[in-house]
């Protein structure tokens, strides 16, 4: 999964990243991309790593992508090259400042922010959009695809983003290739002083993602930066200071994971246990794809046994004596924590 993060100038956004990947990319680089990973916690790995005791223990990872902005400049805008470079990303975090950076004229106002953001969205949307319905027109294109532009015409000309339309709506296919911003998921993190870091959203704030179908959560990157290289049990007492349950990194990666609908399956044995995400709703072909293109070309079955299960009977051959092996076919749908072995011939 690849999440690009954007802002304006000022905003804190190269510093989350930084915080969110352990780098130290200078603020203000300009320029390219630049592109970090995390691991993504998970208890269930843990203890099936202590379980099987494998050679080598693989997490789920989420990749931030740096996406530049108008650095060094009070611009509320994106380049025209930063927004072809958000185009490249999976899903969106937007970084808005709501603390005082005395480079900065004027007071935080991470409304403003998000509000200028999706416009430019929305714009930059409008034109792709235009631009292809009226070659479709022109070509007499598939009825369906002329009927999937126009709604997403009418829908952005109303200042909607198309992310608020539900799956039945559009035939997200058609868009394959235009770069659509407004529909990609967007994720809002506010970044403020640390005085505030625990304050929630304000519910101004609050329905405003509703509106635009995002997600959004509060952080001090500044002081997450603290935290991160912190042992764990100061990091717990470091928090709760300052009246935080957990760190933004995995208040980050759980939001997003919900945002998202991702879900994790794991396979086991002694070589390796890995965690492999999906979206939630994928089948077991397709999941089996994420594994191995051969698994999903030559997919016979898949043994399935899911974690609360293989927790309760403590062992493979237990679950498969006590009969609570699933056996399924390409249809199955996958769920969250399924461990899974994939029987295939090629």
């Amino acid at each position: 999964m690849k999440i690009g993060l954007v802002g304006f100038a000022g905003s804190g956004k190269t510093t989350v990243f930084n915080t969110m990947t352990g780098l130290d990319v200078p603020v203000g680089f300009g320029g390219e991309v630049r592109l970090g990973s995390v691991r993504v916690p998970d208890a269930r790995i843990d203890a099936l790593s202590g379980i099987f005791d494998p050679k080598k223990t693989t997490y789920a990872e989420m990749s931030f992508c740096d996406v530049p902005g108008e650095h060094g400049s009070d611009k509320k805008g994106l380049s025209p090259r930063g927004l072809q470079q958000i185009r490249d990303q999976e899903a969106l975090c937007l970084v808005v400042r709501d603390f005082d950076n005395p480079a900065l004229a004027g007071d935080p106002d991470p409304l403003t922010d998000l509000e200028a953001f999706h416009a430019e969205c929305v714009f930059a949307d409008l034109e792709a959009v235009e631009k292809r319905l009226e070659r479709a027109r022109k070509e007499r294109a598939d009825a369906r695809e002329i009927a999937t532009f126009e709604l997403a015409q009418q829908t952005l000309e109303a200042d909607r983003a198309l992310r608020t339309l539900d799956e039945g709506a559009l035939d997200r296919e058609y868009f394959k290739g235009y770069g659509i911003l407004s529909d990609r998921p967007l994720l809002v993190a506010v970044n403020r002083s640390e005085e505030r870091a625990a304050e929630p959203l304000s519910e101004e704030f609050e329905e405003l993602l509703g509106r635009m179908g995002a997600a959004g959560l509060t952080l001090c990157a500044s002081i997450e930066a603290d935290i991160a290289g912190m042992e764990p049990e100061d990091q717990m007492a470091f928090l709760e200071d300052l009246g935080l349950t957990e760190s933004a990194l995995d208040r980050f990666i759980r939001t997003a994971y919900g945002l998202l609908d991702l879900i994790s399956f794991f396979t086991v044995g002694p070589d390796e246990v890995r965690a492999w995400t999906i979206r939630r709703g994928t089948d077991a072909q397709h999941a089996a794809g994420k594994i191995h293109s051969d698994l999903e070309r030559g997919f016979i079955r898949a043994e399935v046994t899911p974690y609360e299960v293989f927790t309760e009977y403590g062992s493979e051959a237990a679950v498969k004596d006590a009969g609570k092996l699933q056996v399924e076919g390409k249809t199955y749908i996958v769920g969250d924590g399924d461990i899974m072995h994939v029987r295939f011939n090629v």
